[in-house]
């Protein structure tokens, strides 16, 4: 296509960008007390992400933004957040860009999202459905924008029913924050089904809250954008926005455009058949290499996951820390990677040199997992530690609380099952380096 008719077709074209779930300053203190610079990386990685999508904005030249909810994260009070977004949304301005913007559940509890004044070719929905009509803007056609902000941080029951029918002759756009019916880590808010929502005579629904993407198309095209910058390994792989166009015939194209500074990634690694220490790290470090090459952040943060036979299995469990810093290492020399997370799922080929210590070992082992761990006597204790830890974590960061409060009590004994696991399995690995040093 020649140049010209490319602009031909832009400019009959309405085109946009739609994210959702930034959570500008995000507080992820606990990456921070692991790794202060690792901390510091990705508590400015929201920003940078933000930034980002502007950029792809004033280099499409769009029509607009829309922004589906949880710009900011809960009940922050900081106003250099917002005087960050002001300084994004003039910067959309002077480019002659529109943006749309509802309150999801986080900016609800936010105080700055109330403070903070738009430019006027920002549109911010209020507690209440509205709508914004765009004269011609789409080959000569109309572009209705709807749309309805959180009042108050819950909202167990569905917007849609709130929201205004669609205008004649336009093509209708809704913006909504919602859980859908439900989705794996996330709260239920504003629930409601995908056909509701492709029933409801719209063309377009922009939404936000899940930090997966997910794109449904057919008449009414849906799109669940994601996260534009992840924030620990549940949110791993690359993070993007998405690049809208509704060409002059009413049809949609959708484009995903990258929008992360750091891709958090699980990296398996199998060490079997690993005869040294060295050779472990030299297959960890490949491992790594290997992810590095893939990742399309400028960032990686991994979760190492090591597996497999190998006989250094023992030592890897009673040294894990020093391994850590050996990868930690590894990543370094590599630049702009991060290794957050280690985790030992290894068993060993080979017995401890004595036998007299490796029956003993083994008789123990046998001990604790039958009869120790998972005893219901045992978990009670187990409980009465983790409720004690929970008093003194209620002013610590939200993501080192939840590892102590799962969603229900099945996946909370869980939890400590595992975790009583580990910790016998770490203890076991330190008996059988001393046995095989001679020391037992």
């Amino acid at each position: 296509m020649f140049p010209c008719a490319f602009w031909m077709e832009a400019l009959l074209a309405f085109r946009f960008v739609h994210s959702a779930d930034i959570h500008l300053d995000s507080p992820l203190r606990s990456l921070a007390l692991l790794n202060p610079e690792l901390g510091r990386l990705i508590g400015g990685a929201t920003r940078q992400a933000f930034q980002n999508i502007v950029d792809l904005c004033i280099e499409e030249r769009v029509n607009a933004l829309i922004l589906a909810g949880d710009l900011y994260d809960g009940d922050q009070t900081s106003m250099k957040t917002a005087r960050f977004f002001a300084s994004q949304l003039d910067r959309l301005d002077k480019a002659g860009i529109k943006a749309f913007v509802v309150r999801g559940n986080h900016d609800a509890e936010s105080k700055i999202s109330a403070e903070l004044t738009y430019p006027v070719s920002a549109k911010l929905f209020r507690g209440w459905a509205d709508y914004v009509e765009l004269l011609g803007v789409c080959g000569g056609t109309n572009v209705a924008i709807h749309g309805m902000s959180f009042a108050k941080p819950h909202a167990p029951e569905s917007l849609l029913p709130k929201f205004k029918s669609p205008v004649s002759g336009a093509i209708n756009i809704g913006i909504m924050h919602t859980s859908l019916t439900g989705s794996d880590g996330h709260n239920v808010y504003a629930p409601c089904k995908l056909t509701e929502l492709q029933e409801f005579g719209y063309r377009y629904w922009a939404l936000g809250h899940i930090h997966k993407r997910s794109i449904f198309k057919g008449d009414c095209t849906v799109v669940m954008p994601g996260n534009p910058q992840g924030r620990d390994i549940n949110e791993a792989g690359s993070k993007s926005a998405t690049l809208v166009t509704v060409g002059d015939d009413g049809s949609f194209s959708i484009e995903e455009r990258t929008t992360s500074v750091a891709e958090f990634v699980r990296i398996p690694v199998s060490v079997a058949g690993c005869e040294d220490w060295r050779s472990v790290v030299d297959t960890v470090r490949k491992g790594l290499e290997a992810a590095r090459s893939e990742a399309v952040a400028d960032h990686l943060v991994g979760r190492v996951l090591l597996s497999g036979v190998t006989r250094t299995a023992f030592e890897l469990f009673a040294k894990a820390d020093l391994l850590k810093g050996e990868i930690d290492h590894q990543a370094e020399l590599m630049g702009k990677t991060w290794v957050e997370k280690v985790e030992i799922a290894c068993t060993s080929g080979a017995a401890p040199v004595s036998e007299d210590s490796a029956s003993t070992i083994a008789e123990l082992e046998a001990l604790i997992n039958e009869s120790v761990v998972g005893a219901e006597s045992f978990m009670l204790e187990l409980q009465g530690i983790a409720d004690e830890l929970k008093k003194g974590l209620k002013n610590a960061p939200r993501e080192c609380y939840g590892i102590f409060a799962p969603s229900n009590e099945a996946a909370f004994k869980s939890r400590l099952g595992e975790l009583a696991k580990e910790g016998a399995r770490e203890v076991m690995a330190r008996l059988r380096i001393e046995s095989s040093k001679g020391s037992l």
